[in-house]
């Protein structure tokens, strides 16, 4: 028999139901797991299973290339017959893990590659993904039930706060996870901050198939999420979008606070949730009982539509948050006027039930109403009126907000001129106790910086820096107007002529200067996501950044960790990045490699600024053969990527080939960028060689 190992690649013997070494439960000891041990493609050795679903198995793996690092794998078997069905949910899921791969975000276990391999004569199709360590919210709010516990209001609130920017992050990309709930957050055991795990992409392969090419029927095979998480229309229609995975949310952080399922809180008649049987039920802060109601919406128009909506509800001292109201009422349609929490749109109530007509005697048409009449028709247009007067106020907030939007949104025009004005520049006047000399030579400065349209606190702790550098004995301390200290006063002016000349060299755009000294960490997560949905990784994009940056301040060459990032140099260059995406989404700098039906080989060429950086992707398959050969002056540098990054074949090199199998299908990236004082030319060409036609394109290595 074959041996046992944990979680931590323990190996015990047969039969164990316990590790030795750690004392973790061996689960595959009772389940009789005869996966457990199995080495596939000589690489993945399964420890245990995890779970199974319609999709297939998930098992936690071994990384033997990685020191036994512990992965998981999914293995996509639907449950589908027939060579067609199988063929197009292979296709489907090809494609779904092409999405997954781009998916970058600390919160979201990494997408390592798409794993083929041929097992008993047949092929076997895995998507292998990071192994996050820690418990999931359901196991942790079992274990509370069991001591009369549950998740308080702090804790949910932090939780929202941390997991709101993952899912804006996510739908950026038009990613939706289809399937929140307790058991998909895990709060990591490293640093504590929730991990969104099993996007329901995976799962809506088997229900798609199912749809388009079995017999069952396309609302019931497309239907994906879990009752009570899932709305309405995803549980009824399958449709999803950004508010179906903020209601789940929602109702994931209801069922954390309360310690109950949602079952126990909808209604069975209309499938909502019924406000008195939840808030009530705890005591709750006005925000967080607001950004709830909202979350809950029955109709998707009505909840919040972005998950940022959501974040700044929770952070602002009115917790509302904007919707779409709806269309308004019928002229036919009677209304019924009800006062709505703040920042709820009252939903149109059910028309009433009419007053049966009386019949009236013949004559006079004003007496022949009564007064019953007169009052029905009173009521009727009162609330004709309020109806109206209710859709037209809403027209009106939202003309207002879109008005202040607009206000508040800066356009191309807002930066068409960068020049900061004496009188909207903070710099104060040289001071009159310095020659004539230093404050011609301070105001030449201010007007360069102002021109440059660089603000001038920024400016300070830009050149204080370079000075502290310099002169470490100075470092912290701020120059006086004493005479004595004419020369060190001389140095910094130097020092800053040098940094707006370079500035300046590095041409950035008006809107990159701008934000200069505000540039953090939600913008390079930005970045990131626009220029993966170009199919090009953050790994090109510094690549053609830093070859712009490092020509101009070769002296920052290798400082780009976290400390560079903070400094004002640091800010420098993010903004050069902010440009490169740019110069990438305008295609100035990105060109897509496309190879027709019967084409082998495809050349490419053009000529590089200095400092200018240019990227080719190419949809290429596992298992082709590939030969690259890059034609240019010696003063350039040559990166390949795999799609999912975890081969680099050339990385900033003076080479100039290769030649070799691909390892896995998706988008390959090929960077040239210079770093020569002039213009060069360069010639790629690439040539690609399919492998010999099979059925399953697969690992060969047999697995016993």
């Amino acid at each position: 028999m074959k041996p046992l190992h944990c979680s931590h690649g323990h190996e015990n013997p047969p039969n164990s139901r316990f590790c030795l070494h750690c004392g973790e439960k061996l689960e595959q000891a009772e389940n009789g797991n005869r996966e457990s041990g199995l080495a596939l493609a000589g690489r993945y050795r399964i420890v245990r299973e995890l779970g199974h679903g319609g999709f297939g198995r998930t098992y936690l793996a071994q990384d033997l290339n990685r020191f036994g690092e512990a992965c998981v794998l999914k293995e996509f078997a639907p449950q589908v017959q027939g060579t067609f069905a199988l063929q197009k949910a292979s296709e489907l899921f090809e494609r779904e893990a092409g999405v997954l791969y781009q998916l970058k975000h600390p919160q979201i276990p990494q997408f390592r590659e798409l794993l083929r391999v041929k097992q008993n004569g047949e092929g076997r199709l895995f998507l292998v993904q990071d192994y996050i360590a820690g418990q999931t919210c359901r196991a942790i709010l079992e274990a509370r039930r069991n001591q009369g516990l549950r998740f308080n209001e702090t804790e949910v609130l932090k939780l929202l706060r941390q997991i709101l920017p993952v899912l804006d992050y996510i739908h950026s990309l038009g990613v939706i996870h289809r399937d929140i709930s307790p058991e998909n957050i895990i709060i990591r055991q490293q640093d504590g901050l929730p991990v969104l795990i099993d996007f329901g992409g995976v799962k809506q392969i088997a229900a798609t198939v199912a749809s388009q090419v079995m017999a069952s029927s396309p609302a019931t095979a497309t239907r994906l999420g879990k009752v009570g998480y899932a709305p309405h229309e995803q549980m009824q229609g399958g449709i999803v979008s950004a508010s179906s995975d903020l209601y789940a949310l929602g109702a994931t952080v209801l069922v954390l606070l309360t310690g109950k399922e949602p079952s126990e809180f909808i209604d069975p008649q209309t499938l909502t949730w019924v406000r008195s049987r939840h808030f009530s039920a705890i005591p709750l802060s006005p925000t967080l009982s607001h950004v709830l109601e909202q979350l809950l919406q029955p109709h998707p128009r009505n909840r919040p539509q972005s998950a940022n909506q959501v974040l700044q509800a929770l952070t602002s001292q009115s917790p509302q948050i904007a919707y779409s109201p709806p269309p308004p009422p019928s002229p036919q349609t009677q209304a019924t006027v009800a006062v709505a929490p703040a920042g709820i749109a009252p939903t149109p109530s059910s028309p009433p039930t009419p007053v049966a007509q009386r019949s009236a005697p013949s004559g006079n048409n004003n007496a022949a109403l009564g007064w019953i009449g007169k009052l029905i028709l009173a009521l009727g247009l009162i609330l004709a009126a309020g109806g109206f007067g209710w859709w037209a106020g809403n027209l009106w907030i939202e003309s207002q907000l879109r008005s202040q939007q607009r206000e508040a949104t800066p356009t191309q025009e807002d930066f068409e001129n960068p020049v900061i004005s004496p009188e909207e520049d903070d710099e104060p006047e040289p001071s009159s106790d310095f020659s004539q000399e230093e404050q011609q030579r301070k105001q030449t400065l201010r007007q360069r910086r102002m021109n440059l349209g660089i603000e001038y606190d920024f400016y300070v702790s830009l050149v204080d820096q370079a000075f502290w550098n310099e002169y470490p004995a100075q470092r912290g301390s701020s120059l006086s107007t004493d005479p004595d200290e004419a020369r060190l006063r001389e140095a910094w002016d130097r020092i800053a002529a040098n940094l707006l000349t370079q500035i300046e060299q590095l041409d950035l755009s008006p809107q990159a200067k701008a934000q200069l000294g505000s540039y953090d960490q939600t913008d390079r997560d930005r970045w990131k996501a626009r220029v993966n949905r170009l199919r090009v990784s953050s790994r090109t994009l510094y690549d053609i950044a830093d070859a712009k940056f490092f020509r101009v301040f070769p002296k920052q060459e290798g400082e780009t960790g976290s400390e560079f990032l903070d400094q004002p140099m640091g800010q420098i260059w993010q903004a050069t990045v902010a440009d490169s995406v740019k110069a990438l989404q305008s295609r100035e700098a990105l060109e897509r490699i496309v190879f027709e039906s019967g084409d082998r080989s495809q050349q490419m060429s053009g000529t590089l600024q200095p400092g200018e950086g240019k990227a080719f992707t190419a949809q290429l398959s596992a298992d082709q053969v590939m030969d690259v050969d890059l034609s240019t002056a010696a003063n350039a540098l040559f990166s390949i990527y795999s799609p999912t990054g975890n081969t680099i074949f050339l990385e900033d090199s003076r080479d100039r080939s290769f030649s070799g199998e691909l390892p896995e299908s998706g988008f390959y990236e090929f960077v040239v960028v210079s770093d020569a004082d002039e213009p060069i030319d360069y010639q790629l060409d690439i040539t690609v060689e399919n492998p010999p036609e099979s059925a399953f394109s697969v690992d060969e290595s047999t697995e016993d």
